[in-house]
């Protein structure tokens, strides 16, 4: 299924694709006036539409039937990552994410941090455009950037996770974490998280956990760590 994106759409409405897609949905894949298309609202919702109007510069669509989506598992998973130096490793983590199943993303300036600001809007590009890659009617919630002390105050869920290489006491993600739990994981700078940050992830319900004796990059941890919750959920 080749899938698009309009974020306001709904049964009966039409759509405008822009330039970009107009010239895929009319060049590349060569669909005609009344021919149909998959557009998702990133809200639940697939519908099917049917092509008003088709050229290289603008296409108009309506949507003629919806059809909602389930949520795709029972669990929600919010990925909290500090931004890595090089943008591009941190947008093919973006992209990652989204593919293998993520609800919610953040990226977290710490006391380490090598990046302290994000084209947020350049990364939401990139969420949609994973999302239609990989066929999902739900588009992940994305939060842009917090700093460390606002992110552990402000979000909560039924386990919370800071990933950490010395702090004493940890246990490793996939001994702790229980199939069904919704879950917060925070992913350090490539320095770690620093003692005193780790600390105060604790008072606020933390707890401090492992991804064993490899040594590896901020993203991949992330999809590391990502990965292991959804192999607990199977």
């Amino acid at each position: 299924m080749q899938l698009f994106y309009a974020e306001d759409l709904c049964s009966q409405k039409e759509i405008v694709f822009d330039k970009n897609e107009s010239a895929h949905i009319s060049k590349v894949l060569r669909l005609k006036e009344g021919e149909h298309l998959s557009v998702t609202n990133g809200k639940g919702s697939i519908f099917d539409c049917e092509l008003l109007l088709s050229t290289a510069n603008r296409c108009i669509a309506k949507a003629v039937n919806e059809t909602v989506c389930g949520k795709e598992r029972s669990f929600n998973v919010h990925l909290a990552v500090a931004p890595t130096k090089n943008i591009n490793r941190m947008e093919w983590l973006t992209e990652k994410a989204v593919e293998i199943g993520v609800d919610t993303l953040t990226f977290i300036v710490s006391e380490h941090s090598e990046r302290r600001t994000v084209n947020t809007e350049r990364l939401d590009k990139i969420i949609i455009s994973a999302l239609k890659q990989s066929v999902k009617a739900y588009k992940p919630e994305f939060c842009g950037v917090k700093t460390f002390d606002e992110f552990v105050k402000e979000f909560n869920s039924d386990c919370k996770y800071i990933c950490t290489c010395n702090f004493e006491g940890r246990v490793m993600l996939k001994d702790d974490c229980k199939k069904g739990s919704s879950v917060i994981i925070l992913i350090g700078p490539e320095g770690d998280f620093s003692d005193k940050e780790v600390v105060a992830a604790v008072q606020s319900g933390y707890k401090p956990v492992s991804l064993g004796s490899q040594r590896l990059r901020t993203e991949t941890a992330a999809l590391y760590a990502l990965g292991n919750i959804h192999f607990i959920n199977q």
